[in-house]
């Protein structure tokens, strides 16, 4: 019992881990880079409109579509390595 209770213990401390740095990582690439790079790449034009509009809107959006697959394979792995897998 008491070793089923220190394997949930850290399975949940490194899905927790895991969500952190996704969310880490989604907060950089939301807030950080559409904001602090858009003004440096504002002059580029990219399919009429100009390059820092589409990394804060379009590139945004296929970043966090990586994301949430890359949190799903990361997530199946650590139910492998804990045996919690279906």
């Amino acid at each position: 019992m008491t070793s089923e209770k220190a394997n949930a213990a850290a399975y949940w401390k490194a899905n927790v881990r895991l969500i952190t740095w996704s969310l880490v990582v989604w907060a950089l690439v939301s807030y950080g880079f559409a904001m602090i790079l858009r003004p440096m790449v504002a002059g580029i034009s990219v399919g009429g409109s100009d390059l820092g509009f589409w990394f804060a809107q379009q590139g945004s959006i296929l970043f966090f579509i990586g994301l949430i697959f890359h949190y799903a394979w990361r997530l199946n792995k650590l139910d492998k390595e804990f045996g919690v897998e279906e």
